[in-house]
């Protein structure tokens, strides 16, 4: 079986079960079996396989054909410029969080403290701390999974982060930042089971935001004040539609939210600065 006969029935197999992207998913899981880029594989069509790389590819495309997500297959994803370690249990590393990380990595400064609240595999505060290597980083989850795997994305990445578990800021008590980042869960509830195949598989922990997806956005802005230094920033990531409704939520001691949007045009980070500090 040659490249060309080996991608043309994963990507048929793909598109019978409804993949998304079929052609270019059977690419990437091609190239990950015969450890060599899409484009090479694409300029030479005729390259054979041996039995043993034909059963391996075909053992991975029946999982994604079985809509599990490609990032869990292949064990990684790509965030600014960085490859994470993805695992099942913990969501997966999106493109349009990278407005969030670039915001984060803007504004903080010289030395600054930063903390990346419901961290998931850790890619806000590391890229953070890659970018920034003076800032003093914490991250925290609810989940233990999330924490051991930005634990392990920090030390594959050479990243120093201070990682905790637990609710919210509960494992962060007497500290104060410069700078909050959060991407909260914020699904409505009623949503969750309308989803498509592949974001199913991740972790309703991670998806759930409650009954109207705000629930979250209510305990951060009300815990972090004290937990933000006078002046300190938050930034917290956006749902589609939700941003005059997280706007709304803000108390009088926010400065006036500015929204950013994501790289599909869609209002998707919201950042805002504490007036005063809070004892």
């Amino acid at each position: 079986m040659t490249v060309k006969e080996a991608l043309r029935k994963a990507a048929g197999l793909f598109l019978k079960a409804g993949v998304p992207d079929a052609r270019l998913d059977a690419r990437l899981l091609l190239a990950q079996v015969l450890g060599r880029p899409q484009l090479e594989l694409l300029a030479a069509p005729d390259l054979p396989l041996n039995e043993a790389q034909a059963a391996c590819y075909f053992e991975l495309a029946a999982r994604r054909a079985a809509r599990e997500p490609l990032q869990y297959i292949l064990g990684r994803a790509d965030f600014m410029g960085h490859q994470f370690l993805v695992r099942p249990g913990v969501l997966i590393p999106r493109d349009d969080t990278e407005i969030l990380a670039q915001r984060a990595i803007a504004l903080l400064k010289a030395g600054g403290s930063a903390l990346d609240l419901c961290c998931g595999s850790g890619i806000l505060g590391i890229s953070l701390q890659k970018a920034r290597p003076d800032a003093r980083v914490y991250a925290g989850d609810v989940s233990g999974q999330a924490i051991d795997l930005t634990r392990d994305n920090a030390r594959a990445l050479g990243a120093e982060i201070d990682a905790r578990q637990g609710d919210l800021f509960a494992p962060f008590i007497g500290l104060r930042f410069d700078l909050i980042v959060c991407n909260p869960p914020y699904i409505p509830s009623h949503e969750l089971e309308g989803l498509q195949e592949e974001v199913r598989r991740e972790p309703a922990l991670a998806l759930d935001g409650g009954a109207d997806g705000l629930h979250f956005y209510r305990r951060v802005l009300s815990e972090a004040p004290g937990h933000l230094n006078p002046g300190g920033i938050l930034l917290l990531e956006l749902g589609d539609g939700q941003a005059e409704q997280v706007s709304a939520l803000l108390s009088p001691g926010f400065t006036a939210p500015v929204v950013y949007r994501d790289l599909g045009g869609l209002p998707r980070a919201l950042e805002t600065r504490l007036l005063r500090g809070v004892d």
